[in-house]
């Protein structure tokens, strides 16, 4: 297994799960948000606020498929699966992982919605975004994991790792 590519809505838990992942896989950690914010010299609420939404997506897309690594956990941000040229490219690097989050457990767990960098139009819900996205990560991720209310973080990577393994992936 080459790569390991963590989807899911924001809040899903993608940053902190893939850093417990790659160590206990003695892989390396790429946060996609990280590496846009460096090409784009801007924090990723900037861009959406300066640019919008498209322009954010397109930046996000650039970003993905620069990605040439190897033996490393990825953590792309939520929306980029919306772009079907990011989408492809991650699927290519490895498998991907649906780490699948209810709703109402991401309301609790996102406190700075306005702030946070989601890529979502002006009056679109966090229930909006994911009744658009989860179809798109269902068709991308190899991999589903459902990630109870109260399940440990540490729990999830531990799970995403033994079913990878159980893949045979």
């Amino acid at each position: 297994m080459d790569n390991v590519t963590l989807i899911g809505m924001p809040g899903s838990g993608k940053s902190t799960v893939g850093v417990l992942l790659a160590k206990l896989l003695g892989y390396q950690f790429l946060d996609v948000d990280l590496l846009i914010q460096e090409r784009e010299g801007a924090l990723l609420q900037e861009i959406l606020d300066l640019r919008g939404t498209a322009a954010f997506l397109d930046a996000e897309e650039a970003a993905v498929r620069t990605l040439n690594c190897r033996r490393t956990v990825i953590a792309p941000g939520g929306s980029a699966i919306c772009r079907e040229g990011a989408a492809l490219h991650l699927q290519r690097l490895g498998p991907v992982v649906y780490l699948n989050v209810p709703l109402e457990e991401l309301t609790k767990r996102i406190r700075n919605l306005s702030t946070r960098g989601i890529a979502m139009e002006p009056g679109q819900t966090l229930a909006d975004v994911m009744a658009f996205r989860d179809p798109l990560y269902r068709k991308y991720a190899g991999l589903i994991i459902d990630c109870p209310p109260g399940q440990e973080l540490a729990d999830t990577a531990r799970l995403v790792m033994q079913r990878l393994c159980h893949a045979g992936q």
